[in-house]
């Protein structure tokens, strides 16, 4: 075939395949461009919106006020949604979930989980579908009964505890709480209470929880990161030090005393040691006969990574849950007289509640969920667009940050009746959030998130958290210390990756029970 004739034929692929597709692509940017970003604070060239003060929760609630429930900020290159009424929470999180299963990689987040070598951070795909069916099999299922043997006898040990205060002696709720939820992490991850120091074990979790939260410029200018006014790369290098030293002890202590996966006594780390690497490429299988798809492995990063979901996840955000529960009760003398009227009713005042009692327990349930609508564990779930999104006629390009506002949701005056007042009897039969549950289905109320990316561990810590505030109510009556009125009490929080309270919980216990403690 002659030059002319190539010529020919290359200008007929052109005209008929090359050239149209090339049109449709420009239409398609075009398109997308015509899209406009949602609403939002004035930005100026480059820097964006960078000169705000770091927005909390809150402060993304009222500019939601403001610009409406879907909002843009820019900090550098850097695209920054929050989602903050259910309308718009239900087109992410249902109608796009698969656009917005992923996970933004900040550099705390990267660093502190090792490259994102986990299950809460790892982007959606077969690795993190993997590794969470491993932590839901191998840790949350009730077939790993020392999970939920732990709730039980930590609560009862909590529960001894404060019985052995002085008459008028005051208990610190808030500290009880941290150590309670840290001892059912220990027993039910690693098969024992925590020898450690529970002072420094909870301020690695906490100061996890303010560096995930933290502003950092290098996330928007990545070429400035070695600047650092803030000092936030040395605290990651101590943080993650501290758990290294923490966490590689644990592992050390299980590979020198191995026990068998899936035997009774074993743990989660000796079920994730089995899948080390070896080198072996073994197809592995899980209890039950629900087997790792291909030949799945794991690096001593990948254990140590989930080990640090497992103890910030089941630690911080239970405690919180159960201290604000606690609190909102005392500042509200009816609801926990109801409370307390319902748990005499039907567990008696001669025993302490047994697991048994807590489907009984109706008003108890709705008190749970009005604490968890207006404390939400994490108030911002973090997710990043797998690619570019159209929602509610905005434009969304990929890799963009989206935050879900459950914080604000659940404060969202157009979706709640008196949306900032605690009233548990919202939740009960004939209460106009009588129907709603902690599925993910109802947009309007998502304290454990939506779709894909919704808390594997929900049961688990719904569990502890109803069993702990139902000891705590039934075993005792509470009297805020010095003569302090229900209205004086602090419900200030702190903002971080979980919200919570500003200032320590302290009450004073009275036993209520005819029975010994």
């Amino acid at each position: 075939m002659g030059w002319n004739e190539e010529f020919a034929s290359m200008d007929f692929f052109l005209l008929w395949f090359a050239l149209p597709l090339v049109v449709l692509l420009v239409i398609s940017a075009r398109r997308r461009r015509k899209l406009p970003f949602p609403p939002g604070p004035p930005k100026l060239p480059i820097i964006g919106n960078m000169l705000m003060d770091q927005p909390t929760h809150r402060d993304f609630a009222k500019l939601a006020e403001r610009y409406g429930g879907l909002l843009h900020l820019r900090h550098g290159s850097l695209h920054t949604f929050v989602v903050s009424t259910p309308e718009i929470a239900r087109e992410v999180l249902q109608a796009q979930d698969a656009a917005f299963s992923n996970r933004p990689a900040t550099v705390a987040i990267t660093y502190l989980t090792y490259d994102r070598a986990d299950m809460a951070f790892a982007h959606y795909g077969p690795f993190w579908r993997q590794m969470r069916k491993l932590s839901v099999m191998k840790l949350f299922s009730r077939k790993h009964a020392e999970s939920w043997v732990s709730v039980r006898e930590e609560v009862d040990s909590v529960v001894r505890d404060v019985a052995k205060r002085a008459p008028g002696e005051s208990a610190n709720l808030g500290e009880l709480v941290f150590n309670l939820t840290m001892n059912i992490t220990f027993r039910s991850a690693f098969g024992s209470r925590s020898n450690e120091d529970q002072g420094k074990f909870i301020a690695i979790l906490q100061e996890f929880s303010k560096l995930f939260g933290a502003f950092n410029i290098g996330d928007f200018f990545p070429w400035l990161g070695w600047i650092d006014p803030q000092g936030i790369n040395q605290r990651l290098k101590a943080a993650r030090g501290a758990l290294d030293r923490f966490i590689d002890k644990i592992i050390d202590e299980h590979m020198a005393n191995p026990k068998k996966a899936n035997a009774k006594d074993s743990d989660m780390v000796d079920d994730m040691l089995a899948f080390l690497e070896d080198g072996s490429g073994d197809r592995r299988q899980l209890r039950g006969g629900e087997d790792l798809q291909g030949s799945f492995s794991l690096t001593r990063n990948n254990i140590k990574a989930i080990i640090m979901d497992v103890m910030f996840g089941g630690t911080e955000t239970v405690a919180s849950a159960i201290e604000w529960a606690m609190a909102e009760l005392m500042k509200s003398p009816d609801d926990m007289r109801r409370v307390q009227e319902e748990l005499a009713a039907a567990v008696g005042l001669d025993r302490k509640v047994n697991e048994s009692d807590l489907e009984k327990l109706h008003f108890l349930k709705c008190v749970i969920k009005e604490t968890l609508r207006l404390h939400p564990p994490i108030p911002l779930l973090l997710h990043e667009t797998a690619a570019d999104c159209e929602v509610n006629g905005y434009f969304v390009p990929a890799r963009s940050r989206v935050m879900i506002n459950v914080w604000a949701i659940g404060h969202n005056k157009s979706a709640w009746k008196d949306a900032d007042e605690f009233r548990p009897a919202r939740f009960a039969p004939g209460g106009e959030a009588a129907d709603l549950d902690f599925k993910g289905n109802y947009f309007e109320f998502l304290p454990f998130g939506s779709g894909r990316r919704s808390c594997p561990g929900m049961q688990l810590g719904l569990h502890g958290l109803e069993l702990a505030v139902a000891q705590l109510a039934h075993c005792f009556t509470w009297a805020l210390p010095d003569g302090m009125k229900p209205s004086e009490l602090d419900m200030g929080d702190v903002f971080g990756l979980t919200a919570p309270r500003a200032v320590r919980l302290v009450a004073v216990p009275t036993p209520r029970l005819t029975c010994p403690l």
